[in-house]
């Protein structure tokens, strides 16, 4: 009798908090081959990604840290932050998380 084989989950790392997390509960932001930074909501475009707790601790302690632009090896401008910590933030209304 064959087993069954379980799918394995990917995880990815919370570059804000450190913590390893299944890859569906974070959100990815990209630099897109262009160079611009973008949030990826589909986890499916091409580019540099890093991945992110739908928290505001989070986003704020990876700009504090400078951790998100290492991850995404590009220095971010602060009108660049500014957009996505807006974007974020939208994002992070409409689904209702901020644990």
């Amino acid at each position: 009798m064959k087993k069954k084989k379980i799918p394995k989950i990917p995880f990815r790392t919370c570059v804000g908090c450190q913590g390893k997390k299944p890859k569906r509960d974070l959100l990815r932001i990209i630099r897109t081959p262009d160079g611009i930074i973008e949030i990826d909501e589909t986890g499916k475009k091409s580019g540099r990604g890093a991945y992110l707790c739908y928290n505001k601790t989070c986003f704020q302690e990876a700009m504090k840290k400078k951790r998100l632009a290492k991850a995404l090896k590009e220095e971010l401008t602060q009108t660049t932050i500014q957009e996505l910590e807006e974007k974020f933030n939208l994002i992070v209304q409409k689904f209702g998380q901020d644990n």
